[in-house]
């Protein structure tokens, strides 16, 4: 056994990704004896045998251990290796537990660096997009049109709210704005690129039957304005006009679920992107 070295400890920290789950566990150890002075010194994104040896060389003659996280059993096993070579204690925090996992899943793990930071970005970009479909749904605040990835164009009942958080799951910001012939479009609509807004029609039949069950849950006559055939017609005519002035895309959603609507809709989000960034 190496005898104790006079100089204050450190824990190196190696890692593949970030390095923050093994510095978590370095300073929950560290914090039962009170700090101790130990230096904690974490060493990212090692993907390179020669940034191990690097490292171990840095650390050899320190009163130090190496903890590590490295899901690639070639890197592991260099940073064993050389930490053995030159004395230095390792910790390995990830190998025994995956090892542990492979005995008790259906396959071997995917040994992938960095897989729980990207589903943690992805799980907050979908709330991120979530926070956004709420807070500009139904034309709430013009200034989301040109925040968002996508603007949901169309007049009242054409789903325009479900489908935006159907996209929202997907991790696209959507804003949906309505289209009423009393009231005048937002302006920043019409500065929209063309695949960034998507018109959304339907057949006055459909639209007449899902508006008249609408009243009738609000306790309403089925006779009102708003579901008459004559109003839904200039609301549809008007609509149209609107989208193509933008010069937008058009879908039909007659007798069409969200999930069928919202395919369509990512296909020429994606397609728009694309032709984008090869412009």
């Amino acid at each position: 056994m190496i005898a104790p070295k006079d100089d204050n400890p450190v824990v190196y920290i190696v890692s593949d990704s970030i390095g923050e789950t093994a510095e978590l566990v370095a300073k929950a150890a560290v914090s039962q004896f009170n700090g101790g002075n130990v230096q904690i010194r974490r060493v990212p994104y090692v993907n390179d045998p020669q940034d191990i040896v690097d490292v171990v060389d840095e650390a050899q003659g320190q009163n130090c251990i190496i903890a590590f996280t490295l899901v690639l059993p070639e890197l592991r096993e260099v940073l064993v290796r050389e930490a053995d070579r030159h004395h230095i204690p390792t910790v390995d925090i990830m190998g025994p537990f995956l090892d542990s996992l492979t005995l008790i899943t259906s396959g071997p793990p995917k040994l992938e660096p960095g897989l729980v930071r990207k589903l943690d970005e992805e799980y907050f970009r979908r709330v991120e997009a979530i926070e956004f479909a709420v807070k500009y749904d139904d034309g709430k605040d013009p200034r989301g049109i040109l925040r968002a990835d996508l603007v949901l164009l169309g007049v009242s009942r054409t789903s325009k709210t479900p489908l935006s958080m159907y996209l929202a799951n997907k991790r696209i910001k959507a804003a949906n704005v309505p289209l009423v012939p009393e009231v005048a479009p937002p302006q920043e609509i019409f500065n929209l690129p063309p695949y960034k807004a998507v018109g959304l029609t339907i057949k006055p039949q459909q639209l007449n039957v899902i508006r008249t069950e609408r009243l009738k849950t609000l306790g309403l006559t089925s006779h009102a304005d708003y579901a008459s055939h004559e109003r839904i017609l200039k609301e549809l005519e008007y609509a149209e006009g609107i989208m193509k002035r933008v010069g937008c895309p058009i879908i039909d959603v007659t007798n069409k679920a969200v999930e069928e609507t919202a395919s369509k809709v990512l296909e020429i989000y994606y397609r728009g992107e694309r032709q984008r960034a090869e412009k």
